[in-house]
């Protein structure tokens, strides 16, 4: 007998002297051992990406892109308007989360291009699972059932419409460590008659009697920045389809370079039968680089001359 089969049958016959004898057992560990194994069995939804009915309660996915700074232009009426560039670089979906598998509906976008050696291993394998290029940054959006799309979709400037409302979250610059006045906006002490040394001082922040102490979540001086803030109400004044641009009215929160998030407003819900629905499909001869930029509409009121 081989080497190789002389250890099977050793193995074997440990294993059979070390389970407990079959008296010992119930009817339903028996059964157990000669049922037949059960295997999960997943179905995977088809996912028809064409455009839909946009409904009153349908929820889109919302989009990753890049601070570039800020700016200033000029409307039809002459009003300055402080813009920010907000660059949607290379939006895809990148998994789809189904109610049959995850319990929930959400669609998860991946933004940039980062080579595989800057991955770490699972981040690889995630993406080779899906079958989508290696992306910088990953974020996921909730949406309906009615919004889903499938895997490798792609998503540009034109999911939005100039004149919507918009959120975007980012993560603010850090301040470092600050005080009182410049984190919450005290006043200070007096500034003379006899105040000395201490004229950006926050003053009192606990009591000499009972309790004695200072209670949790006072304001005072300490590290400022690098949270995450989201800014409600964001107008869109102008997309550029040919360089994948979005300008919005206003800032965002983050510093020139930094990822934010954009989805549709919860506030000021735009028109449903503006929107792409769930995204924009271009056509299959459309050239992106030969599109105009597209501008907000400023209506036909003077704003100058318009009377109180």
């Amino acid at each position: 007998m081989a080497a190789a089969s002389r250890g099977l049958v050793s193995r074997l016959r440990h294993l059979l002297s070390a389970a407990p004898p079959l008296r010992s057992l119930s009817f339903a560990q028996l059964r157990s051992f000669t049922a037949e194994p059960e295997f999960e069995t997943t179905t995977s939804r088809i996912i028809d990406p064409k455009p839909g009915v946009m409904a009153p309660d349908s929820r889109r996915t919302g989009t990753i892109a890049v601070k570039c700074g800020m700016t200033a232009l000029w409307d039809k009426w002459g009003a300055r308007v402080p813009i920010t560039i907000l660059w949607m670089d290379d939006n895809i979906v990148s998994q789809v989360k189904l109610p049959e598998s995850e319990g929930f509906c959400a669609l998860q976008i991946g933004c940039g291009q980062k080579k595989e050696k800057h991955l770490r291993k699972p981040e690889v394998g995630h993406f080779r699972a899906q079958g989508v290029p290696m992306k910088r940054k990953l974020r996921e959006f909730p949406v309906t059932e009615d919004a889903l799309l499938p895997v490798g979709t792609t998503l540009d400037v034109r999911h939005f419409v100039p004149g919507q409302y918009v959120d975007v979250t980012g993560i603010t610059k850090g301040k470092g460590f600050q005080g009182g006045m410049k984190r919450w906006g005290f006043k200070g002490m007096p500034a003379s008659h006899g105040a000395s040394l201490s004229h950006r001082s926050i003053g009192s922040t606990g009591q000499r009697d009972a309790p004695g102490k200072v209670f949790k979540g006072k304001k005072m001086p300490g590290h400022m920045g690098v949270e995450q803030r989201t800014v409600k109400n964001v107008w869109i004044y102008k997309i550029d389809p040919a360089r994948n641009l979005l300008w919005v009215r206003g800032q965002v929160p983050g510093a020139t370079g930094n990822f934010v998030f954009i989805k549709d407003a919860v506030y000021k819900k735009p028109d449903v039968t503006l929107l792409p629905f769930p995204t924009y499909f271009a056509p299959e001869d459309e050239d992106p680089s030969q599109l105009e930029p597209i501008v907000a509409d400023h209506g036909d009121i003077d704003p100058f001359m318009a009377a109180d």
